[in-house]
């Protein structure tokens, strides 16, 4: 499965076109024979959090949930999360959302890859185990 971060959700929502948006939408419109696509429970939050009407949240949360939904949070990727946080510190890097910590340390666990267009999942690649889209 290929998980979807929030930062290309929200470029995809403000019509931002990029690589990373541009084979999101040939996904969800089923072109380039699409793979498994999902979205975890704590990106959900991020992207419906940024629309200011409920319905805009309800469109935007309609789409996201159209996705399989993967939950993040649990207390065995929690820890798994700290130690990876701990390792890029003792590096020299610092990832500034915690989200997209427990996002790379579930994909890590799970064998998933994901298409992101954020520099926190550059630095956490250098940890080995994290795949990304485009490889």
């Amino acid at each position: 499965m290929i998980l979807v971060d929030s930062s290309v959700l929200i470029d995809h929502f403000r019509g931002t076109l990029n690589p990373q948006t541009q084979q999101l939408e040939r996904w969800l419109s089923g072109q380039d024979g699409p793979p498994d696509i999902g979205v975890a429970d704590l990106v959900v939050f991020e992207v419906v959090r940024g629309f200011s009407t409920a319905k805009a949240q309800a469109q935007v949360r309609d789409l996201l949930l159209a996705m399989e939904v993967v939950e993040i949070g649990g207390l065995e990727n929690a820890l798994h999360a700290a130690i990876l946080y701990q390792r890029l510190r003792q590096s020299g890097r610092t990832v500034h959302s915690p989200v997209d910590v427990l996002l790379a340390s579930y994909c890590m666990t799970h064998g998933h890859a994901l298409l992101h267009r954020d520099a926190d999942f550059e630095s956490l690649k250098t940890l080995g185990g994290l795949g990304t889209w485009p490889q």
